[in-house]
Protein backbone atom coordinates (compact mmCIF):
# COMPACT_ATOMS: atom_id res chain seq x y z
CA UNK A 1 0.00 0.00 0.00
CA UNK A 2 1.35 3.68 -0.47
CA UNK A 3 2.60 5.50 2.19
CA UNK A 4 -0.59 8.13 3.22
CA UNK A 5 1.63 11.01 3.25
CA UNK A 6 0.37 14.82 4.27
CA UNK A 7 1.72 17.68 5.91
CA UNK A 8 -1.21 18.67 8.31
CA UNK A 9 -1.96 22.67 8.08
CA UNK A 10 -2.25 24.53 10.88
CA UNK A 11 -1.24 22.14 12.90
CA UNK A 12 -0.69 23.65 16.66
CA UNK A 13 -2.95 26.28 16.31
CA UNK A 14 -5.99 23.95 15.80
CA UNK A 15 -4.89 21.24 18.30
CA UNK A 16 -4.25 23.58 21.04
CA UNK A 17 -7.34 25.64 20.64
CA UNK A 18 -9.20 22.73 21.96
CA UNK A 19 -7.46 23.29 25.15
CA UNK A 20 -6.99 19.36 25.26
CA UNK A 21 -7.53 16.92 28.34
CA UNK A 22 -5.66 14.29 29.14
CA UNK A 23 -9.28 11.60 29.92
CA UNK A 24 -11.16 13.92 27.56
CA UNK A 25 -13.06 12.50 23.83
CA UNK A 26 -12.32 14.20 20.45
CA UNK A 27 -13.91 14.03 16.88
CA UNK A 28 -10.96 14.29 14.10
CA UNK A 29 -13.88 14.57 11.11
CA UNK A 30 -11.72 14.47 8.31
CA UNK A 31 -8.77 11.82 9.33
CA UNK A 32 -7.32 11.81 6.08
CA UNK A 33 -2.75 10.74 7.11
CA UNK A 34 -3.53 11.51 10.48
CA UNK A 35 -1.50 14.33 11.13
CA UNK A 36 -3.12 16.44 13.43
CA UNK A 37 -4.59 12.74 15.36
CA UNK A 38 -1.44 12.02 15.91
CA UNK A 39 -0.27 15.14 17.99
CA UNK A 40 -3.75 14.96 19.63
CA UNK A 41 -3.43 11.14 20.69
CA UNK A 42 0.13 12.49 21.97
CA UNK A 43 -1.76 14.80 24.44
CA UNK A 44 -4.36 12.05 26.15
CA UNK A 45 -3.80 9.36 28.68
CA UNK A 46 -7.53 7.87 29.33
CA UNK A 47 -9.04 9.53 26.48
CA UNK A 48 -10.27 8.63 23.35
CA UNK A 49 -9.94 10.13 19.90
CA UNK A 50 -13.06 8.75 17.46
CA UNK A 51 -11.52 9.31 13.55
CA UNK A 52 -13.92 10.22 10.83
CA UNK A 53 -12.84 9.33 7.15
CA UNK A 54 -15.19 8.86 3.92
CA UNK A 55 -12.41 7.59 1.85
CA UNK A 56 -11.82 3.44 2.60
CA UNK A 57 -7.98 4.09 1.44
CA UNK A 58 -6.86 6.86 4.48
CA UNK A 59 -9.08 4.09 6.89
CA UNK A 60 -7.09 1.38 5.64
CA UNK A 61 -3.87 3.28 5.88
CA UNK A 62 -4.54 4.12 9.00
CA UNK A 63 -5.54 0.93 10.43
CA UNK A 64 -1.14 0.19 9.52
CA UNK A 65 -0.04 3.27 10.89
CA UNK A 66 -1.82 3.40 13.97
CA UNK A 67 -2.05 -0.81 14.94
CA UNK A 68 -0.46 -0.33 18.23
CA UNK A 69 -2.74 2.36 19.73
CA UNK A 70 -6.13 0.96 17.78
CA UNK A 71 -4.98 -2.37 19.54
CA UNK A 72 -3.90 -1.82 22.99
CA UNK A 73 -5.91 -2.25 26.01
CA UNK A 74 -4.44 1.12 27.89
CA UNK A 75 -4.99 4.70 26.94
CA UNK A 76 -5.25 6.77 24.62
CA UNK A 77 -7.20 4.74 22.44
CA UNK A 78 -8.29 5.80 18.63
CA UNK A 79 -11.67 4.53 16.96
CA UNK A 80 -11.93 4.68 13.31
CA UNK A 81 -15.15 4.94 11.83
CA UNK A 82 -15.19 4.70 7.94
CA UNK A 83 -18.42 7.12 6.85
CA UNK A 84 -18.70 10.70 6.08
CA UNK A 85 -18.87 13.23 8.32
CA UNK A 86 -22.42 14.11 7.71
CA UNK A 87 -23.50 11.15 9.85
CA UNK A 88 -21.25 12.73 12.73
CA UNK A 89 -24.26 12.12 15.14
CA UNK A 90 -25.50 8.96 14.20
CA UNK A 91 -21.97 7.10 14.20
CA UNK A 92 -21.44 8.37 17.69
CA UNK A 93 -24.43 7.15 19.01
CA UNK A 94 -23.94 3.67 16.90
CA UNK A 95 -20.91 3.45 18.54
CA UNK A 96 -21.79 3.89 22.17
CA UNK A 97 -20.34 7.82 22.26
CA UNK A 98 -23.56 9.67 23.83
CA UNK A 99 -22.07 11.56 26.73
CA UNK A 100 -21.35 14.08 25.01
CA UNK A 101 -17.30 15.01 22.90
CA UNK A 102 -14.81 17.40 24.52
CA UNK A 103 -13.14 19.10 21.28
CA UNK A 104 -14.19 18.26 16.82
CA UNK A 105 -12.10 19.37 14.25
CA UNK A 106 -12.20 19.42 10.52
CA UNK A 107 -9.68 20.09 7.94
CA UNK A 108 -11.37 20.62 4.96
CA UNK A 109 -8.13 20.49 2.63
CA UNK A 110 -8.39 17.11 -0.23
CA UNK A 111 -5.07 15.15 1.22
CA UNK A 112 -2.16 15.09 -0.99
CA UNK A 113 -2.36 10.88 -1.62
CA UNK A 114 -5.53 11.79 -2.84
CA UNK A 115 -4.14 14.25 -5.89
CA UNK A 116 -1.40 11.98 -6.41
CA UNK A 117 -3.09 8.98 -6.96
CA UNK A 118 -3.47 9.24 -10.69
CA UNK A 119 -6.08 6.39 -10.95
CA UNK A 120 -8.77 8.72 -8.84
CA UNK A 121 -9.23 11.24 -11.00
CA UNK A 122 -8.74 14.30 -9.16
CA UNK A 123 -5.76 15.90 -10.40
CA UNK A 124 -5.03 17.83 -13.98
CA UNK A 125 -1.72 16.52 -13.32
CA UNK A 126 -2.58 12.86 -14.05
CA UNK A 127 -4.30 11.38 -17.09
CA UNK A 128 -6.98 9.18 -15.74
CA UNK A 129 -11.02 8.19 -15.81
CA UNK A 130 -12.52 11.42 -14.44
CA UNK A 131 -13.30 10.18 -11.16
CA UNK A 132 -12.90 12.62 -8.00
CA UNK A 133 -15.18 10.65 -5.38
CA UNK A 134 -13.75 10.70 -1.78
CA UNK A 135 -15.89 7.53 -1.27
CA UNK A 136 -15.21 4.98 -4.00
CA UNK A 137 -18.84 3.16 -3.14
CA UNK A 138 -20.87 5.96 -4.06
CA UNK A 139 -22.66 5.86 -7.89
CA UNK A 140 -21.89 9.30 -9.01
CA UNK A 141 -18.60 10.28 -10.15
CA UNK A 142 -17.00 13.47 -12.07
CA UNK A 143 -17.44 11.67 -15.49
CA UNK A 144 -21.36 11.22 -14.87
CA UNK A 145 -21.24 15.17 -14.09
CA UNK A 146 -19.13 16.47 -17.16
CA UNK A 147 -21.41 13.92 -19.76
CA UNK A 148 -25.18 14.34 -18.65
CA UNK A 149 -26.02 17.73 -16.72
CA UNK A 150 -26.85 20.24 -19.44
CA UNK A 151 -24.96 23.34 -20.79
CA UNK A 152 -26.46 25.67 -17.80
CA UNK A 153 -26.16 22.86 -15.23
CA UNK A 154 -22.27 22.40 -15.66
CA UNK A 155 -21.78 26.56 -16.61
CA UNK A 156 -23.52 27.44 -12.74
CA UNK A 157 -21.16 24.29 -11.37
CA UNK A 158 -18.21 25.80 -12.45
CA UNK A 159 -19.14 29.26 -11.17
CA UNK A 160 -21.06 28.57 -8.29
CA UNK A 161 -18.15 26.19 -6.60
CA UNK A 162 -15.49 27.16 -8.68
CA UNK A 163 -15.72 31.01 -9.60
CA UNK A 164 -14.61 30.37 -12.84
CA UNK A 165 -15.08 33.11 -15.04
CA UNK A 166 -15.29 31.74 -18.26
CA UNK A 167 -17.60 29.20 -16.71
CA UNK A 168 -20.35 29.09 -20.10
CA UNK A 169 -17.79 28.85 -22.32
CA UNK A 170 -16.09 26.13 -21.13
CA UNK A 171 -19.57 24.34 -20.70
CA UNK A 172 -20.99 25.41 -23.91
CA UNK A 173 -17.59 23.77 -25.47
CA UNK A 174 -17.67 20.32 -22.95
CA UNK A 175 -21.43 19.96 -24.59
CA UNK A 176 -20.38 20.10 -28.19
CA UNK A 177 -17.21 18.16 -27.41
CA UNK A 178 -19.56 15.42 -25.89
CA UNK A 179 -21.85 15.46 -28.74
CA UNK A 180 -19.09 13.14 -30.61
CA UNK A 181 -17.40 11.12 -27.83
CA UNK A 182 -17.75 11.43 -24.04
CA UNK A 183 -15.24 12.85 -22.26
CA UNK A 184 -13.19 9.96 -20.19
CA UNK A 185 -10.22 11.51 -18.87
CA UNK A 186 -8.92 14.39 -16.65
CA UNK A 187 -6.71 15.29 -19.98
CA UNK A 188 -9.49 15.30 -22.02
CA UNK A 189 -11.21 17.64 -19.95
CA UNK A 190 -7.72 19.74 -19.36
CA UNK A 191 -7.73 20.17 -22.69
CA UNK A 192 -11.24 21.38 -23.76
CA UNK A 193 -10.96 23.86 -20.84
CA UNK A 194 -7.92 24.97 -22.05
CA UNK A 195 -9.33 25.71 -25.60
CA UNK A 196 -12.65 27.58 -24.27
CA UNK A 197 -10.03 29.93 -22.20
CA UNK A 198 -8.38 33.14 -24.05
CA UNK A 199 -4.64 32.34 -24.79
CA UNK A 200 -4.10 36.02 -22.67
CA UNK A 201 -6.51 34.43 -19.39
CA UNK A 202 -4.52 31.41 -19.92
CA UNK A 203 -1.01 33.23 -19.19
CA UNK A 204 -2.06 34.39 -15.62
CA UNK A 205 -3.63 32.80 -12.25
CA UNK A 206 -2.51 28.90 -12.13
CA UNK A 207 -3.31 25.88 -14.33
CA UNK A 208 -6.10 26.93 -16.22
CA UNK A 209 -8.07 23.65 -14.93
CA UNK A 210 -7.68 24.28 -11.00
CA UNK A 211 -11.33 25.92 -10.97
CA UNK A 212 -13.17 23.72 -12.62
CA UNK A 213 -11.37 20.68 -11.40
CA UNK A 214 -12.40 22.12 -7.95
CA UNK A 215 -15.73 22.76 -8.63
CA UNK A 216 -16.67 19.27 -10.05
CA UNK A 217 -14.79 17.75 -7.01
CA UNK A 218 -16.94 19.91 -4.42
CA UNK A 219 -20.25 18.90 -6.48
CA UNK A 220 -19.43 14.72 -6.48
CA UNK A 221 -19.01 15.03 -3.15
CA UNK A 222 -21.36 16.97 -2.02
CA UNK A 223 -19.12 19.02 0.18
CA UNK A 224 -20.49 22.16 1.30
CA UNK A 225 -24.14 20.75 2.00
CA UNK A 226 -22.80 17.93 3.75
CA UNK A 227 -20.24 20.61 5.59
CA UNK A 228 -23.06 22.50 6.95
CA UNK A 229 -24.79 19.58 8.32
CA UNK A 230 -22.13 18.20 10.02
CA UNK A 231 -21.53 21.06 11.61
CA UNK A 232 -24.65 21.81 13.01
CA UNK A 233 -24.35 18.04 13.98
CA UNK A 234 -21.35 18.83 16.04
CA UNK A 235 -22.45 21.38 17.70
CA UNK A 236 -25.51 19.32 19.33
CA UNK A 237 -22.77 16.79 20.26
CA UNK A 238 -20.24 19.28 22.21
CA UNK A 239 -20.39 19.34 25.49
CA UNK A 240 -20.50 22.65 27.43
CA UNK A 241 -17.31 23.88 27.18
CA UNK A 242 -16.17 21.69 24.43
CA UNK A 243 -14.96 22.98 21.32
CA UNK A 244 -14.41 23.23 17.66
CA UNK A 245 -12.02 23.79 15.26
CA UNK A 246 -11.90 23.89 11.35
CA UNK A 247 -9.58 24.75 8.49
CA UNK A 248 -11.21 26.07 5.28
CA UNK A 249 -9.27 26.31 1.65
CA UNK A 250 -12.12 27.57 -0.03
CA UNK A 251 -14.07 31.04 0.51
CA UNK A 252 -17.23 28.96 -0.11
CA UNK A 253 -16.47 26.57 3.26
CA UNK A 254 -15.19 29.46 4.95
CA UNK A 255 -18.35 31.50 4.52
CA UNK A 256 -20.56 28.81 5.58
CA UNK A 257 -18.31 28.17 8.63
CA UNK A 258 -18.17 31.51 9.40
CA UNK A 259 -22.26 31.72 9.37
CA UNK A 260 -23.25 29.15 11.75
CA UNK A 261 -21.01 29.91 13.98
CA UNK A 262 -22.68 33.60 13.96
CA UNK A 263 -25.78 32.03 13.84
CA UNK A 264 -25.03 30.15 17.37
CA UNK A 265 -22.91 32.94 18.83
CA UNK A 266 -25.24 35.86 18.62
CA UNK A 267 -28.58 37.14 20.09
CA UNK A 268 -31.17 39.72 18.76
CA UNK A 269 -32.12 41.04 21.77
CA UNK A 270 -35.86 42.55 20.92
CA UNK A 271 -36.22 46.28 21.85
CA UNK A 272 -37.41 47.09 25.18
CA UNK A 273 -36.29 43.87 26.36
CA UNK A 274 -34.33 44.51 29.88
CA UNK A 275 -32.25 40.98 29.30
CA UNK A 276 -31.75 38.29 27.37
CA UNK A 277 -34.10 35.52 27.73
CA UNK A 278 -33.02 32.28 29.19
CA UNK A 279 -34.06 30.25 26.10
CA UNK A 280 -32.59 32.91 23.62
CA UNK A 281 -28.85 33.31 24.95
CA UNK A 282 -26.15 32.04 22.54
CA UNK A 283 -25.08 28.65 22.38
CA UNK A 284 -21.49 29.47 20.82
CA UNK A 285 -18.59 31.79 22.10
CA UNK A 286 -16.15 32.72 19.25
CA UNK A 287 -12.82 31.82 20.64
CA UNK A 288 -11.30 33.95 17.47
CA UNK A 289 -13.11 37.18 15.85
CA UNK A 290 -10.55 36.67 12.77
CA UNK A 291 -9.32 33.29 11.17
CA UNK A 292 -6.56 32.04 12.26
CA UNK A 293 -3.81 31.64 9.33
CA UNK A 294 -0.29 30.12 9.00
CA UNK A 295 2.45 31.92 9.96
CA UNK A 296 5.46 32.84 7.30
CA UNK A 297 7.65 29.81 8.17
CA UNK A 298 4.48 27.05 7.52
CA UNK A 299 4.01 29.12 4.20
CA UNK A 300 7.47 28.60 2.97
CA UNK A 301 7.46 24.89 4.22
CA UNK A 302 4.02 24.10 3.03
CA UNK A 303 2.62 25.70 -0.37
CA UNK A 304 -0.90 23.95 1.01
CA UNK A 305 -1.20 26.48 3.59
CA UNK A 306 -1.37 29.76 1.49
CA UNK A 307 -5.14 29.63 1.79
CA UNK A 308 -6.12 27.83 4.84
CA UNK A 309 -7.89 29.67 7.37
CA UNK A 310 -8.68 28.47 10.86
CA UNK A 311 -11.93 29.40 12.96
CA UNK A 312 -12.53 28.00 16.40
CA UNK A 313 -15.29 28.49 18.98
CA UNK A 314 -16.65 27.41 22.15
CA UNK A 315 -20.22 25.90 23.48
CA UNK A 316 -21.33 28.02 26.52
Amino acid sequence: MIPFKHTSVLLHETINRLQVHAGGVYVDATFGGGGHASYLLSQLETGTLIGFDQDEYAIKTAQQTFTQTLRSDSEPRLVLIHSNFSQLKHQLVDHGFIDGIDGIYYDLGVSSPQFDQAGRGFSYRFDARLDMRMDQSQPIDAYQLVNHLSQQELAQLFYRYGDEKFARPIARLIVARRQSHPVTTTFELVDIIKDAIPARARRTGGHPAKKCFQALRVAVNHELEVLQTSLEEAIQVLKPGGRISVITFQSHEDKIVKHIFKKYSEVEIPRGMPGIPADAKPLLRLVNRKPIEASDLELEQNNRAHSAKLRVAEKL
